[in-house]
């Protein structure tokens, strides 16, 4: 199987650039597989779970909202955050999500609904990777 130059970007950081063989991303309409050759597409990212293979063994990361744009033989995601699971505190991350859960049951408008909302799904998404270390 052919690589995928792949680059993962980050308004800190270059989290990862370099050959990937698969790409696994939480786009807002469900999981989009992605492999050299694949059609050209741009999407948006919902946070989640970002999983990616390399000499054949799959990375993990918890990934904030964002954006791909894939081409036939590269794929550039620009994300508000990515993390290793060896980077995420999971005491943080189920605090977040309890204080994001909270202010979901306090519906006071519709915009702090969805601010939380979000929260949550970050929260969750940290917490689901920190659990493969």
């Amino acid at each position: 199987m052919a690589d995928l130059f792949l680059e993962i970007i980050t308004p800190e950081r270059q989290f990862y650039i370099g050959p990937a063989q698969e790409l696994v991303i939480p786009a807002i309409d469900g999981l989009y597989g992605v492999q050299a050759g694949h059609e050209p597409a741009v999407t948006a990212m919902e946070p989640g779970e970002l999983r990616y293979k390399v000499d054949g063994e799959w990375h993990v990361a918890a990934i904030g909202q964002g954006f791909v744009e894939i081409m036939p033989e590269r794929a550039i995601v620009l994300v508000s955050t990515a993390e290793k699971p060896e980077e995420i505190d999971a005491k943080r991350a189920q605090e977040a999500k309890e204080r994001a859960e909270e202010r979901m049951r306090q519906k006071k408008s519709v915009e702090e609904y969805y601010h939380s909302k979000a929260a949550l799904a970050r929260a969750m998404a940290r917490l689901k990777v920190s659990g493969r270390r």
